[in-house]
């Protein structure tokens, strides 16, 4: 099993995203630091990209504060560095196909190795294509994660067949953001997935309240929540690790 089974081995997972140098690293870190200890058991940081395609307005916005803040893949690598002192929860990269392209593939993924990065999501990038990176990845022993999404439909066991670390689930089509309600039939898809796969598997995309998180965790192995902290942090930028550690806690407290 990868680091990253480790984050489901206590019951649910709670998996908390944050973007990388919104309003800069030190916050950043201070947030980290805040979601570990209030129950994160995994974290995702964002790799700012000019272009994420994926993501809604919230964090658009915080890709673009942090790029206008000077932040670069390099600075990253380093505070992850740092990071890694005292974090010992499982951590992944959440990124663009281009930023691991132009910095060099190779090289972004063995210093991911290097510094304890234990996973890379790259949603831009197609399951046919993902033998771009997977046997890099596969020769470091970073995961490459597989996402899965309501329009995977007939390719959803053999995605599952090949996945690693654990499954992204997206639960609505369309970008993060919050959502009031999530409507897609995510059950039908988890059973197929448990049928293929022991990989875990874990909701994401619109998921805010501490109400959907225990739907989605009763439905799958853990819920994602990306917009909601990354929204603190605009909100309360260097004052934010404080409310995003009071959130994440409400957050697990609910998958408990």
């Amino acid at each position: 099993m990868s680091k990253i089974g480790k984050a489901f081995e206590n019951g649910k997972a709670f998996i908390a995203f944050i973007t990388c140098g919104d309003p800069d690293l030190p916050t950043t870190a201070a947030c980290v630091r805040a979601a570990v200890a209030g129950g994160a058991d995994l974290i995702e940081l964002g790799i700012p990209f000019s272009d994420p395609t994926a993501e809604g307005p919230v964090i658009q916005g915080a890709n673009l504060r942090a790029l206008q803040g000077g932040i670069t893949t390099d600075k990253i690598f380093g505070f992850v560095r740092e990071l890694r002192r005292d974090v010992t929860v499982p951590m992944v990269f959440m990124t663009y196909a281009n930023v691991v392209f132009s910095y060099g593939a190779e090289r972004f993924i063995a210093t991911c190795k290097e510094i304890g990065i234990d996973g890379l999501i790259l949603p831009d990038l197609p399951f046919e294509e993902k033998d771009e990176f997977q046997p890099l990845c596969t020769r470091y022993g970073v995961d490459l994660i597989s996402l899965i999404a309501p329009t995977s439909a007939n390719r959803i066991a053999m995605i599952a067949k090949e996945a690693e670390g654990f499954i992204y689930l997206v639960s609505s089509l369309g970008v993060t953001g919050t959502r009031s309600e999530i409507t897609t039939d995510l059950g039908a898809i988890v059973r197929v997935v448990r049928e293929n796969t022991k990989v875990p598997c874990a909701i994401g995309f619109g998921i805010s309240t501490p109400e959907q998180a225990r739907q989605m965790a009763g439905i799958a192995d853990g819920a994602i929540v990306g917009s909601a902290i990354v929204k603190l942090v605009e909100q309360y930028g260097r004052e934010a690790p404080a409310h995003v550690g009071a959130y994440v806690k409400s957050m697990k407290d609910a998958l408990r």
